[in-house]
């Protein structure tokens, strides 16, 4: 055979199938030499277990936050090809977001570059903001980011198809349209956010340490007043504080005395979505420490020099000068969520809704993790006459022993609220339940069957909105995606009560492993399953041990862990950089 024509077969094949162009290895007669090929621009192809190729479904991710850099890094579907769109190129420790605005923490420390997943797992990224989704289409808009920081201020939009589409954009700060906020309030969302809350806390001890200031002036420039009562305001609150008391003593002596912290919060108590003895624990030491807690106090004004607030018992509006606001009342949605809502006939809800399997509801091929959306979960009294009917194959129009069983373990499964109903009533299973509206009779009907489900949908709740929450869900759409084909044969869901078969995979299941509340002074709060509440240092040690177990990488583990101990030996870092 000539080399011409040995050449000429060699490439057709090659070509053909580019999945054995791999690894070439060429040996010589006598110098043993060996030349390595690998192709470093495989086709997105796979091949079928019968030897043909198929094109790679595209799977976009929108965002690198917690539902979407969990999803990836769970993701290991050969199947797909991944392409990641994210104004920000690392994934962000959230929970530790307060510890940065006071020096404990660097925020660099708490960053993970996305780029090393990227290689890892063979998906590609691309730095920039999606704008606009386009559903029926499967396109998305994007814009990449402003480079006005390297003297590039223009920006570049491009569109990009997907066959399946991961919504993991999170949510912004939400300001109520109180006037004034947006212009003149800090926020606590994103590294940048605590950057610049650090940089004017120093800035303005720095200011009150000029000479020829008055003592109002002082106590104005070190007003600073946090709006909003829940765990990252009370976090931020109990940070601040610590710096005061620790390091601005020896720091700053001569206006310490000036120093003044508000926490304003609308409703009756701060921490209200936990137990109430945490709540009343941090009121107490939060008057001990001297912060001033405002509760029923409702922000409805900010300028550049003074906040308003109106007491709601009495409408009495009340206004006074500070030096810093920083804003952390809630979330709302981003407006390519808002857009893309009225585009599927979403527009009147508050949140994009999902259903149990995080698919965007009217949108098969689209999903979505974390703060962007809520799963809309199913009523059982909707489909009340289904199950029954699904469960009386001998259309009797009763129930027996024998086929409420049948469907027993699909219930639970399939409506969530009803362990927590029977957990409520400490009863244990369905039978107990159906045992106390129909007495020991051993058939039910669909009125006995309809009055003991009927009070169970009172344990619908939304889920809080969350890392934690964030994370299980990217963790559980992975593990979904990974056995698609599997499950698209062989389904193994609860049964489809309104229709039939099986549901291909299982539903969502929050499961809550505890919430830390960092007090300060050394104390948190936590509150663990089996309603365990610890308050103290001990809780402390745990949030640390806890909170360093967390984090993506044993890189940002040893910058974490080694920035609390020179915290412990040094003092934190006033430096306005």
């Amino acid at each position: 055979m000539s080399s011409h024509s040995f050449s000429k077969r060699a490439y057709s094949f090659f070509k053909t199938y580019p999945s054995a162009a791999k690894l070439l290895l060429l040996s010589t007669c006598s110098s043993g030499g060996v030349l390595v090929y690998s192709d470093s621009n495989p086709l997105k192809r796979t091949l079928t277990a019968d030897g043909q190729e198929t094109k790679k479904k595209k799977v976009v991710v929108l965002g690198s936050g917690w539902g979407g850099y969990s999803f990836l890094s769970y993701l290991n579907n050969p199947n797909y090809d991944v392409q990641v769109v994210s104004p920000r190129n690392f994934f962000l420790f959230t929970p530790l977001l307060p510890s940065v605005t006071n020096g404990t923490v660097e925020a660099r420390s708490i960053v993970e570059p996305i780029r090393g997943l990227m290689r890892k797992k063979g998906f590609e990224y691309t730095e920039a903001e999606c704008v606009k989704i386009d559903a029926s289409n499967k396109k998305i808009l994007c814009r990449s980011k402003d480079g006005a920081s390297s003297g590039v201020k223009d920006t570049k939009e491009f569109d990009m198809d997907y066959d399946v589409l991961v919504i993991a954009v999170g949510a912004k700060p939400n300001t109520f349209n109180t006037p004034g906020v947006e212009e003149n309030a800090h926020f606590l969302k994103e590294a940048e956010d605590a950057l610049k809350i650090r940089q004017s806390v120093i800035n303005s001890f720095e200011r009150a340490s000029l000479p020829d200031l008055t003592e109002e002036e002082r106590k104005k420039i070190l007003h600073f007043v946090v709006v909003g009562g829940g765990p990252t305001g009370v976090e931020f609150s109990a940070e601040l504080h610590d710096f005061l008391v620790e390091d601005v003593a020896k720091i700053y002596p001569k206006v310490q005395e000036f120093t003044r912290i508000t926490l304003l919060e609308a409703g009756d108590h701060i921490l209200n979505m936990f137990d109430k003895r945490i709540t009343a624990f941090a009121e107490e030491k939060f008057q001990r420490d001297g912060i001033d807690l405002k509760t029923k106090n409702m922000v409805v004004g900010v300028t550049a020099d003074e906040i308003s607030t109106k007491e709601i018992a009495t409408g009495k509006i009340v206004s006074e000068p500070y030096g810093m606001v920083v804003w952390s009342t809630g979330i709302g949605i981003r407006p390519v969520i808002k857009e893309f809502m009225h585009q599927i006939g979403q527009g009147q809800r508050r949140v994009l809704a999902t259903d149990e399997w995080l698919r965007v509801e009217g949108c098969d091929s689209v999903y979505a993790l974390g703060d962007t959306a809520t799963i809309n979960q199913r009523r059982v009294m909707e489909d009340i006459a289904a199950i029954f009917s699904k469960a009386d194959k001998g259309e009797t129009g009763t129930l027996n022993k024998k086929e409420f069983k049948s469907v027993v373990k699909d219930i639970c499964q399939r409506y969530p609220q009803v362990e927590l109903y029977l957990k409520k009533k400490k009863l244990r299973n369905i039978a107990n339940l159906l045992k106390s509206a129909n007495g020991d009779d051993t058939e039910v009907n669909i009125e006995t069957f309809k009055q003991a489900f009927s009070e169970v949908d009172t344990q619908m709740k939304n889920l809080p909105a969350t890392a934690q929450v964030a994370s299980q869900q990217g963790k559980y759409l992975a593990k979904c995606f990974n056995k698609m084909e599997k499950c698209e044969k062989k389904p193994e869901g609860p049964l489809r009560f309104r229709g039939e078969g099986r549901h291909r995979f299982q539903p969502f299941r929050y499961r809550h492993f505890g919430s830390f509340a960092p007090l300060g002074g050394e104390q948190t709060a936590a509150e663990l399953p089996g309603d365990w509440v610890s308050i103290g240092h001990s809780s402390q040690w745990l949030w640390y041990s806890v909170y360093a177990s967390k984090l993506v990488s044993w890189r940002t583990r040893s910058l974490v862990v080694s920035d609390w101990v020179r915290r412990f030996i040094f003092g934190r870092d006033s430096s306005s950089i």
